[in-house]
């Protein structure tokens, strides 16, 4: 949202093909070269008609394609910024492929597109796998991650996720997290847990406004960090804390 309001109107995504998971070269080099295709043919209107939203221009960012393959994701990436769109976005990743491989297209896409413009990594993740992308480059995020898991019980803490349906939260009374929004730092993990077990809406609804509070504080605290130059430090704290006590809770 920060990015939309820089850019000052609405942002649309081109036509792409996701290829699975796995896959081999042949068919994400035969999808690459559809979704190149849509590219060309996405500018060509774009520029023939120029859409406007509430009287601005739309904004159109490319997505980088390519699978697991570097020289594929190479490729696209070239061939997206020589067509000249608003934005980039790498897609394709978090599709079932380990998290190696992950980070692997990132680093195989975001050095070939351009630093003055926005990089996006679709469909990401985890606390630290969005610390690991702006590590890398990254600008923005879309992730259903925060809300997903809140409707299942599951809450985001500097601590590591907790499943506040576990029995070791029943007395617990204690906020979810210490930084917590006040909205709802004042209900109590055994109040939280009661509702959820009790199958009140309001229980899904505060783990939602605290998973949500939790992520844009951590961009945030990315985005001081980086204008202070400790990012390094900060994220390596930050990752260090969070996977301490997994499986503790």
């Amino acid at each position: 949202m920060a990015i939309q309001a820089a850019l000052g109107s609405d942002i649309a995504m081109l036509f792409d093909e996701c290829p699975p998971y796995p896959c081999d070269k042949e068919y994400a080099a035969n999808s690459l070269a559809l979704t190149t295709r849509w590219a060309k043919r996405c500018k060509q209107w774009v520029t023939e008609n120029q859409p406007l939203t509430a009287g601005l221009p739309q904004h159109h960012f490319g997505i980088v394609q390519g699978s697991i393959y570097a020289d594929l994701r190479e490729q696209s990436a070239r061939e997206l910024v020589e067509l000249g769109f608003d934005g980039y976005a790498v897609g394709g990743v978090s599709v079932g492929e380990p998290e190696e491989e992950m980070f692997r297209a990132i680093d195989n896409a975001i050095p070939f597109l351009p630093e003055d413009k926005p990089r996006y990594a679709m469909g990401l993740g985890t606390p630290p796998q969005i610390l690991e992308m702006i590590d890398r480059g990254v600008d923005m995020f879309d992730c259903v991650m925060p809300t997903r898991l809140a409707r299942h019980g599951v809450a985001f803490t500097l601590d590591g996720p907790i499943n506040i349906k576990n029995l070791i939260h029943a007395s617990d009374p204690s906020p979810i997290c210490e930084s917590s929004h006040p909205h709802v730092s004042r209900f109590s993990r055994s109040y939280i847990r009661h509702l959820f077990r009790s199958g009140e809406m309001l229980g899904l609804r505060l783990l939602s406004f605290h998973n949500l509070h939790f992520y844009l504080s951590l961009t945030q605290q990315s985005r001081e960090a980086i204008a202070m130059g400790n990012f390094s430090k900060y994220k390596q704290a930050f990752i260090k804390r969070y996977n301490a006590n997994q499986n503790k809770s």
